[in-house]
């Protein structure tokens, strides 16, 4: 068996995350676990960020949890899959609270700025943005990234955020959406992989991305 260790530093929506990973990983050898032990961060072959609320105070929990250093050097070699605000944590700054973040892809985090604007059936954005939008792929790299697998690009998947990645080189962002503008909705480097959605939350496609995360090999 190997081990998919879900961190646990009090800021993740942990029993959905943990489920549908539990669900993904159904019969192909891997071992869900949710951990707040830096040795169990540290012995598992995989890593997954989740984070919920506002970036400061997952950054604060992240510190004040003792886990940081474990995950640091986790992602320096190991498969790592941050999700919602564990994306946002990959980058270097958020403009949520003036918050450094972990420094893994260079970029910052930006909030939404759409005052005034109206979607194509005449209603005004709201941000958050909360419920269902298209994530798209294809055209954003020589190859669309190995995670997606065989999901269709154009995909729909749930999200709940007020801000967004900006990666400051265009070829980490793998996966893009529209909300009033173009944003980074999934975001690669190396080893690590990251989406703004829940795929948690995402039915079967969802579950598709995690399956993916389990047999990909960076």
């Amino acid at each position: 068996m190997t081990t998919v260790a879900v961190l646990d530093y009090g800021m993740g929506n942990l029993r959905s995350v943990s489920q549908a990973l539990r669900a993904a990983a159904a019969g192909t050898g891997h071992q869900v676990l949710v951990t707040q032990r830096p040795e169990e961060v540290r012995a598992a072959e995989r890593l997954v960020l989740p984070g919920q609320g506002a970036m400061p105070d997952c950054m604060r929990e992240l510190r004040a949890s003792g886990l940081l250093a474990a995950v640091l050097e986790a992602a320096a070699s190991k498969p790592l899959f941050g999700v919602c605000v564990g994306m946002q944590m990959l980058l270097d700054h958020s403009a949520e609270g003036d918050t450094p973040g972990l420094g893994l892809i260079a970029g910052e985090v930006l909030k939404f700025a759409l005052r005034g604007q109206l979607q194509p059936d005449g209603s005004r954005y709201k941000v958050p943005q909360m419920g269902w939008n298209q994530v798209y792929h294809s055209g954003l790299a020589s190859a669309p990234h190995p995670v997606w697998g065989d999901i269709p690009d154009g995909s729909y998947f749930y999200f709940v955020h007020s801000f967004y990645a900006k990666p400051s080189d265009t070829r980490n962002t793998v996966g893009q959406t529209d909300y009033g503008q173009p944003f980074c909705s999934v975001l690669a480097r190396d080893n690590l992989f990251a989406t703004q959605f829940h795929p948690e939350k995402s039915a079967s496609h969802g579950l598709s991305l995690y399956r993916n995360f389990l047999h990909w090999s960076p």
